[in-house]
C-alpha cells in the first residue's frame, strides 16, 4: 500500500510533498506550481536546451547529450552537479523523452537513470544510478499564452551516508531553488529573446532534428 503524501512546503508559486519510499530509506516528491508570466513554451523548451542550462544553472559541472534517437525523440544526458560541502560532486546518466500533445493541451517530460557504454563511472564523482522524474505541464490557454500549471514528480538516491532527514532537507531547499532559477531563465529568454532552441517545433509525432550549432546559439 502506497504511503500517503505529506505535505512539507506551501509557497507562493508551489506545492511541494513528499512520501517515503517503501523498503528504502529514501523518499519520493511531488511538487505542483504555477505561473502566470511565462508561456508554457518557453518553460518547456528552457528545461530541455541543455547549452541554455549551463549558463544559468551555477550548479552545472557538465551537461552533455551523449546519445540521440531520431525514432523515439529520446535523449541520453551526462549531468554532473556540485553537491554541498562536504560530499562530492554527483554525476547522472538518464534518458530523457518528451511529448507534446496537442490533442489534450499537454506536455510531457519523463527522465530515469540507465549504463551508457560511453560514460564509464569517473572516481572524482559520485554516480546516482536511481533516478526518475516525470513533469506535466498545462497550459491554461494555449502554449504561446502565459500561464501554465504543472506537476513534478522526482525521486533519486544520491548515495550518501547521512541520514534520510539530512537527505530530505537538501532535497526540499534545493527543489524550490532550482525551480525558481528555472523559472527565471524562462523569464530572461522571453525578455531578451534568446534564442533557445524550440522543441515544439515539429509536430507531437515527428522525432527532433540533432541540433546543430547554430541552433544553440543565444542573442
Amino acid at each position: 500500500r502506497e504511503q500517503p503524501w505529506e505535505l512539507i512546503m506551501d509557497k507562493k508559486h508551489f506545492r511541494l510533498w513528499r512520501r517515503p519510499i517503501q523498503g528504502s530509506h529514501l523518499y519520493q516528491y511531488r511538487v505542483f506550481g504555477s505561473y502566470t508570466d511565462v508561456t508554457p513554451r518557453q518553460f518547456f523548451n528552457v528545461q530541455l536546451d541543455t547549452e541554455y542550462r549551463k549558463k544559468w544553472d551555477s550548479l552545472v559541472i557538465k551537461l552533455d547529450v551523449i546519445e540521440r534517437d531520431l525514432a523515439t525523440g529520446s535523449e541520453v544526458i551526462h549531468w554532473v552537479t556540485h553537491f554541498p560541502y562536504p560530499m562530492y560532486s554527483r554525476d547522472y546518466v538518464y534518458v530523457r523523452r518528451y511529448n507534446v500533445d496537442k490533442e489534450n493541451n499537454l506536455m510531457v517530460l519523463v527522465s530515469r537513470a540507465v549504463e551508457h557504454p560511453s560514460v564509464p563511472e569517473d572516481p572524482e564523482y559520485v554516480r546516482v544510478r536511481t533516478y526518475e522524474s516525470q513533469m506535466v505541464i498545462r497550459p491554461h490557454k494555449t502554449f504561446d499564452e502565459n500561464g501554465f500549471d504543472y506537476l513534478l514528480t522526482y525521486s533519486d538516491n544520491p548515495q550518501t551516508v547521512f541520514p534520510r532527514y539530512c537527505v530530505s532537507w537538501m532535497v526540499s531547499s534545493g527543489m524550490p531553488d532550482f525551480l525558481e532559477k528555472l523559472h527565471s531563465a524562462a523569464l530572461k529568454a522571453k525578455k531578451m529573446e534568446l534564442e533557445v532552441r524550440d522543441y515544439l517545433a515539429k509536430g507531437p509525432d515527428t522525432a527532433p532534428e540533432p541540433c546543430s550549432p547554430a541552433q544553440l546559439e543565444y542573442a
